[in-house]
């Protein structure tokens, strides 16, 4: 055989060993998408910062859009990695009901198992926070009546206490919100203790109950919303598992991360770190600070460590 003949075969096998699946998904950069929110713009900027510094090239399509186009995204292999909730799994696999999605470990048990099955799609390591509805009250009405928790605020309500709940009609009505919480917790708050705002903006309720509107002095709020400082409004706690729990967690396809292995171990450690308060923070410094979102997660990763 001559030389010719030897590179010739050489080169056919190099081809051949670069067209294989995992040799093509090896080479290409991480696709890495979030919801379009303060939160998912926050989470996304860290998993692009994390990666690139660590040699994964990655393209950037974060704020793609809400979640049904994120979650279509992933399915369909347009995306490759976003942040995710546990609890969202009630809806994308309609099983509203499960006791699961109320407790944070058998909820991202259920949700990795479930998409793993149908989808290939990996969760990965979730944060200990929980990004639910939860009922705000105004700092001072807070400290005056000694309320901190779910527990406190029904006892207070059911002794005639004088609260006013700025809320959308989403929180009020739906079976899985406000009614849950009353039922778990043995109150019920008459209309004329509600405000009922068009739409579900959170930004909303919470500057009505903050500024009292209208006498509104509670709010509907979400458990990371980063206003809730700034604003002087306090989180009643819900210890009794009234509201599902909506941890954020990296939502990642399969192939993807059997090309990068490496993903789990620098995205988890991260995600770890951040629970409410913490995400708070931060979506403070975006939401109402006005710091852009990448500045915002860059620093977070330098400060602990994740980024030199």
């Amino acid at each position: 055989m001559t030389g010719r003949s030897l590179r010739w075969l050489a080169l056919c096998g190099l081809l051949l060993f670069a067209l294989r699946p995992e040799a093509t998904a090896a080479q290409a950069p991480v696709r890495v998408a979030s919801k379009i929110d303060t939160e998912g713009a926050l989470l996304g900027n860290m998993m692009i910062a994390l990666l690139e510094a660590n040699g994964i090239k990655t393209v950037n399509k974060l704020q793609l859009g809400p979640t049904n186009i994120v979650r279509s995204a992933i399915i369909a292999g347009e995306i490759d990695l976003y942040p995710e909730y546990t609890g969202n799994g009630a809806v994308f696999f309609s099983m509203p009901s499960d006791p699961a999605w109320k407790n944070a470990k058998s909820g991202y048990e259920k949700v990795k198992e479930l998409d793993r099955s149908a989808n290939k799609l990996v969760w990965l390591q979730p944060a200990p926070a929980n990004n639910t509805w939860v009922i705000s009250l105004h700092r001072d009405l807070a400290a005056a009546n000694h309320l901190a928790t779910m527990t406190d605020f029904a006892g207070w309500v059911r002794g005639g206490g004088a609260v006013k709940l700025a809320a959308s009609a989403e929180f009020v009505e739906s079976p899985a919100a406000l009614p849950s919480f009353e039922k778990t917790y043995d109150f019920k708050l008459k209309p004329s203790q509600l405000i009922v705002l068009a739409g579900g903006d959170t930004a909303v309720t919470m500057r009505a109950a903050a500024e009292q509107i209208s006498g509104a002095n509670a709010a509907m709020a979400y458990g990371t919303d980063g206003a809730l400082d700034s604003l002087g409004l306090v989180v009643m706690s819900d210890a009794k598992g009234a509201q599902v729990i909506y941890a954020p967690a990296p939502l990642v396809r399969g192939g993807v991360l059997e090309a990068y292995p490496k993903m789990a171990e620098l995205l988890e450690p991260v995600f770890r770190s951040l629970d409410e308060a913490a995400l708070r923070r931060l979506n403070a410094r975006i939401a109402v600070g006005g710091e852009e979102a990448r500045e915002v997660a860059a620093d977070y990763l330098r400060t602990k460590g994740f980024l030199k």
